[in-house]
């Protein structure tokens, strides 16, 4: 992504999406968010499909080139494309004919069997309720035809991935709409840029066995294709236990053509592992907080440094995730903050006994606001099974600590956002302590990142907040005499001047790699 398009990284204000949703919102009437969210992104998706189809049948209908002799209702000559086929009672010109029409509702769930009955890929994934007395025919019509305005499958807005800022800013508002339960299926899209960039999953196994809607996996594969790779180059693993939300990830990825294995059904991740034998490369994910309603099986082969109390699941979770990394493989997630120091019911030497593991490889405090779920601050977790594994510098018994809790921009009142520049230093941060190559030189910024030793750990009681560690920034001496100071400030500042010019280069050669220049 180029970093100029973002210099103030906010998304708040990016255009039509927002004139969209507004258009959208106001035909919401008295339906509940969490309702209506699977009414506009069913028909997004359908429009989708329908012009990536449209745009094929006029190629098969000129008859060109490849394209001579060919039948343009041959269902064939769409999947050999990976095109989904779209039967004519489902074309998305067929629906808006039919807009005013008072059976709208029952086209429309006709419209998503017909599909899903011609695309196995999709098979139980649309939403099919359209019908239902609840809905407001006549609004449903002037859905159908504002998302009829914008086109999003043909070959330009393709490029411009016209749908998925759609998609994303969608998901987004209804997040917001949707309060506390919004962060059931969305994690902030600053928050999943700054777990991919950090773990770089250039290729191998992906998986997030609490995956809401899907986008720590679109994120990964587009940090794939900046980099110069193919989508496919990474394999997908997902779970979720909400049927619904499972829907909006498996749209969310068919919409760009991603592949993924989400197992056969819902499932809760504890209760029932649908990819018990999977050894991850990547896990990324963002499991509910403080979870005090879960299963638990005491003689879980998960449980390997400890029994996680029943009542919060938070080192349940860390403890599924290590289970499931290969022998390589690296994990970053969200926890609550409380998972860094709490010693209540075991979960002290818990945390204990993974350090001494040596699996953690970085800390991250976040500021607060970046949430639609929570308000409270939370913290991000990098563990490795392996920080000697010869494509990066020996960091064993090392952890890195970040305390970016002052980082942020307040997008509303209530709401903040990591900006570009907070993600390029983050980011940054962790490869140059990693030592990987073209990352520069790693050093320790008084209230900002600190190397700590397993033992300087161990003298702060296995806590690993990292305002323990970081330190207060530096604070200027004011015993000075003003005459002395005042020349002396100038040329500090001139010195730095040119120093950030410089750095500023240096900054953009080294991660332009990382896919965060442009």
């Amino acid at each position: 992504m180029a970093r100029q398009a973002k210099k103030n990284g906010s998304t708040a204000n990016i255009g039509f999406e927002e004139k969209l949703w507004q258009a959208a919102d106001k035909l919401r009437n008295n339906m509940d968010a969490a309702e209506y969210k699977h009414v506009v992104l069913g028909l997004i998706f359908l429009k989708y499909i329908s012009d990536t189809f449209e745009e094929h049948h006029a190629k098969l209908m000129a008859g060109k080139g490849d394209y001579k002799g060919a039948d343009p209702e041959d269902q064939d000559e769409y999947r050999a494309e990976n095109v989904f086929w779209v039967p004519p009672a489902a074309r998305w010109a067929y629906l808006q004919n039919s807009a005013k029409q008072a059976t709208i509702g029952k086209i429309v769930d006709d419209a998503m069997t017909a599909i899903e009955r011609d695309n196995p890929r999709l098979k139980g994934v649309l939403p099919r309720d359209y019908a239902r007395p609840a809905l407001d025919k006549h609004r449903l019509g002037e859905l159908i035809d504002l998302i009829g305005t914008i086109g999003l499958g043909d070959k330009e807005n393709r490029a411009k991935d016209v749908l998925g800022r759609v998609y994303e800013y969608f998901l987004t508002k209804f997040a917001s709409a949707e309060g506390k339960n919004g962060g059931q299926f969305y994690t902030p899209s600053c928050v999943v840029r700054l777990l991919v960039g950090m773990l770089a999953p250039y290729k191998g196994r992906v998986y997030d066995p609490c995956c809401g809607s899907g986008g720590m996996f679109v994120q990964s594969e587009k940090f794939v294709v900046e980099h110069g790779g193919r989508i496919g180059d990474i394999s997908i693993y997902g779970q979720e236990s909400n049927a619904t939300t499972r829907r909006l990830a498996i749209m969310n990825l068919a919409i760009r053509g991603i592949e993924a294995d989400f197992g056969p059904e819902q499932a809760d991740t504890f209760r029932r592992d649908l990819h018990p034998d999977l050894r991850a490369d990547f896990v990324l994910a963002n499991p509910p907080f403080n979870d005090s309603d879960w299963f638990r099986k005491d003689d879980d082969v998960r449980w390997q440094y400890g029994i996680p109390p029943k009542g919060n699941a938070n080192f349940a979770w860390v403890q599924h995730f290590i289970h499931h990394l290969a022998s390589k493989g690296m994990a970053g997630f969200v926890l609550a903050n409380g998972s860094m120091s709490s010693n209540q019911s075991g979960e002290g030497e818990i945390r204990k006994a993974i350090l001494e593991a040596d699996l953690v490889d970085c800390m991250v405090a976040l500021p607060g606001q970046l949430f639609y779920s929570t308000q409270i601050p939370v913290c991000l977790w990098f563990l490795t099974k392996s920080k000697n594994d010869g494509k990066r510098r020996d960091r064993r018994k090392e952890t890195l600590f970040i305390d970016a809790r002052k980082m942020g921009t307040l997008t509303d009142r209530v709401h903040r956002e990591l900006t570009e520049d907070d993600l390029w230093k983050i980011i940054g941060t962790y490869h140059a302590w990693r030592g990987e190559k073209d990352a520069g030189k790693y050093k320790d910024v008084a209230g900002f990142c600190k190397s700590a030793t397993l033992d300087e750990i161990a003298g702060h009681g296995h806590v690993l907040t990292p305002g323990r560690y970081v330190g207060a920034e530096e604070v200027e001496d004011d015993s000075e005499p003003f005459e002395k100071k005042m020349p002396r400030l100038v040329a500090e500042l001139n010195a730095q001047f040119a120093e950030s010019a410089k750095l500023e280069k240096t900054i953009q050669a080294n991660l332009r790699g990382l896919g965060y220049g442009g």
